[in-house]
């Protein structure tokens, strides 16, 4: 199973890039940060999933902005949308969950993009955990994918790698990226200097490998350098 993670910052750059991006990687799921949120956001989630030749499994501005695209052979088991406490004056935070059937095998994908502060950071992967636990109903694997806003060896990404392990930290490489990027950073995509956004691959699950992307589109579709995992059921 190919797993993509991409903040996009609500296509305020270059949306035909953005799909660009994500057909050249060819995924089986992309987990979406910064999806469109305000005026026509189902029509530009919409016409993005249309793009790339992938499908809306779960969430958009109801998951704040986190939303999970698959491709038509998989199957859309069950999905939800949780939203976190929020704090005054700053962004809601939430998670785009799914169930999915890919390949025969079943999955729990979670989409999400933390807080840009420490306390309410710490405190919605708490409240994530709980959400994954009662949308999981069952033994399937976890993925968990998202732009963190924090870096390894924080507290918080401690607190993540409770739900799986950083595949980038077990099989990590960088796509036809510049030498300055060989850790796999991911942001800013001109000159990235910390690698916020991951995906964590829960018991049951072998990271094959993982990558952040760079190319000529990707400079120009977000601020985000996307990630992706290959993963598979353990033995």
């Amino acid at each position: 199973m190919r797993v993509m993670s991409y903040n996009i910052r609500s296509l305020r750059d270059d949306g035909q890039a953005v799909a660009r991006v994500i057909t050249s990687v060819d995924p089986d799921v992309v987990c979406i940060q910064e999806a469109p949120r305000f005026l026509l956001w189902r029509r530009k989630c919409a016409r993005l999933a249309a793009r790339t030749g992938l499908r809306i499994a779960s969430g958009g501005r109801i998951a704040a902005a986190n939303m999970i695209m698959v491709r038509p052979e998989v199957e859309v088991l069950a999905a939800d949308s949780v939203l976190f406490t929020k704090d005054p004056r700053l962004h809601q935070r939430g998670t785009a969950m799914a169930r999915l059937r890919v390949d025969g095998h079943e999955v729990v994908v979670a989409g999400t993009h933390l807080d840009g502060y420490p306390e309410p950071r710490l405190r919605h992967v708490a409240e994530l955990r709980n959400a994954l636990s009662a949308f999981r109903d069952g033994a399937a694997p976890v993925v968990l994918a998202g732009d963190m806003n924090d870096d390894p060896g924080s507290a918080v990404w401690a607190e993540l790698e409770t739900v799986g392990s950083d595949s980038f930290a077990v099989a990590g490489a960088v796509a036809g990226a510049v030498a300055d990027a060989a850790d796999g950073n991911t942001l800013n995509v001109q000159h990235p200097t910390r690698r916020i956004d991951a995906i964590f691959a829960g018991a049951g699950l072998s990271v094959l490998a993982a990558r952040a992307i760079d190319s000529a589109d990707v400079r120009v579709a977000s601020d985000h350098r996307p990630v992706v995992a290959e993963l598979e059921p353990a033995p």
